[in-house]
């Protein structure tokens, strides 16, 4: 199974229950993770905050 995201690639975070107070706009994936419940994992970083977010790839889209 591939990643559908790079490190430095900008994208959006999708609105869910669990980041419904994240900065609205695009993100920087900093890190990718190992996947946890099959799914990839990513470190992002928005300008708007000063901390780092760990999310889901099925919380991502491409910007």
């Amino acid at each position: 199974m591939a990643r559908k995201f790079d490190v430095g690639q900008s994208v959006y975070l999708r609105p869910n229950l669990s980041t419904r107070n994240a900065a609205f706009g695009v993100y920087e994936i900093r890190a990718t993770l190992p996947a946890e419940d099959g799914q990839f994992r990513y470190r992002i970083k928005s300008q708007l905050e000063l901390h780092e977010r760990v999310v889901k790839e099925s919380e991502l889209s491409k910007a």
